[in-house]
């Protein structure tokens, strides 16, 4: 449609790459197969907000658009993968289909997946225990309206929406050997019973999306945990954000290990040996730095049935680590393989995004897409306010 190639257009510019040169050409009967993920920020302060502001891109509004939008569509663009997962998507309290594909027009991507997510739906509970009922702390997942900090996938093949499976509902409670926290001023659960009864693991959800690519299934097991910080000394959300990975630790084994698992529609386990799968998202956890309980994602990337042997990498991450400093000079992780652009005093930058395929996956090729300054594509990441997201889109060619 005109709009979507005026939009194009338009992102070509500001990247200085044409808009029929993509970085890496879709071919739908070769390989390799590109998998992402990328936290695109593209939540809002109130619902319908993102909503318009995708609108008016494809009305060729230019005079009420927004610039962070079309940076997101013009990183999608250089980068251009097959499978696509966006994190932090303002989806509303049905998954929003009509928001998501408004992106999916502008992105070129011919099939979605989108799904509720527990973020801003509240709880009727004080999760805080801060003596009052209500806001984002309170919510099953922290948000100040249902949907904000959604999720939503996005595919060059056909998603098989029937065979889906998600994990919204699942509780916290029911995952075995789970770290509730515990109250330290009392030694008691800081959840009472009553809680723990309606409280998801998912701070937003896990989803489970089977890909067809050329008559092979390949499950994209998608997720977002919560941030391991914004508490208090009982550190629940250290404690979610560690069981929220540790789900798909489980997930991928078959038999026992994830018989315990029950979807949204009651159907009970996890995947079936042999099955094709790849774990992405923003899992809120570097392996050494940053608040994040110690091996919490050492749970998927020591995992027997994870393809961890290439990890993805820029160097335009150990230049932030040089040129910023801070916090950044005292991690133990390699910062070349750094994915988000935190605050320099504390955290400092962290590798805190995955794409992490099954062993049955080849990997012939990875990266961080985090330019150099004056690079191509650096005008989309940028510094502090950033243009696009403080993440960076991450990805992994594969060979099904």
């Amino acid at each position: 449609m005109l709009g979507k190639l005026s939009l194009l257009a338009a992102v070509a510019a500001l990247t200085s790459v044409s808009a029929g040169e993509p970085a890496h050409a879709h071919q739908r009967d070769r390989e390799p197969v590109r998998f992402a993920t990328f936290n695109a920020s593209l939540n809002r302060n109130a619902p319908g907000v993102l909503t318009a502001d995708l609108q008016r891109a494809l009305d060729q509004d230019p005079t009420n658009d927004s610039a962070q939008l079309r940076a997101v569509l013009g990183i999608v663009a250089m980068n251009d993968p097959d499978v696509l997962l966006i994190n932090e998507f303002d989806t509303g309290t049905d998954g929003d289909p009509a928001t998501v594909a408004m992106f999916a027009e502008l992105a070129d991507y011919p099939y979605f997946f989108t799904a509720p997510s527990n973020t801003g739906i509240p709880s009727g509970f004080d999760l805080n225990n801060n003596g009052t009922i209500g806001g984002g702390d309170d919510a099953l997942g922290f948000g100040a309206f249902p949907g904000q900090f959604g999720m939503a996938v996005f595919s060059k093949f056909p998603i098989d929406a029937d065979a889906a499976r998600t994990f919204q509902h699942f509780l916290w409670k029911d995952l075995p050997g789970a770290l509730l926290p515990i109250d330290p001023a009392t030694g008691a659960s800081w959840y009472t019973p009553e809680e723990l009864a309606v409280l998801p693991l998912s701070s937003k959800s896990h989803w489970d999306v089977p890909i067809d690519v050329g008559g092979e299934t390949v499950h994209f097991l998608v997720s977002h945990p919560t941030p391991p910080v914004f508490d208090g000394p009982e550190d629940r959300n250290g404690t979610r954000n560690f069981d929220e990975i540790g789900f798909w630790a489980d997930y991928v084994w078959p038999g026992a290990r994830s018989s315990y698992i029950y979807d949204d529609e009651g159907t009970m386990g996890g995947l079936g040996a042999g099955a094709r799968f790849v774990i992405a998202g923003d899992q809120n956890s570097d392996p050494l730095d940053g608040d994040s309980i110690p091996g919490a994602i050492q749970q998927l990337l020591d995992h027997p049935r994870v393809n961890d042997r290439n990890t993805p990498a820029s160097e335009g991450a150990v230049e932030a680590t040089v040129l910023q400093g801070g916090a950044n000079l005292t991690h133990r992780s390699d910062p070349q393989f750094d994915t988000a652009d935190f605050a320099d005093t504390a955290p400092g930058n962290l590798r805190a995004d995955y794409v992490l395929p099954s062993k049955h996956l080849r990997i012939l090729g990875s990266g961080v897409f985090w330019p150099r300054q004056g690079e191509p594509g650096s005008a989309l990441t940028g510094v502090f306010p950033f243009p696009s997201s403080d993440h960076r889109l991450v990805w992994v060619d594969v060979r099904i």
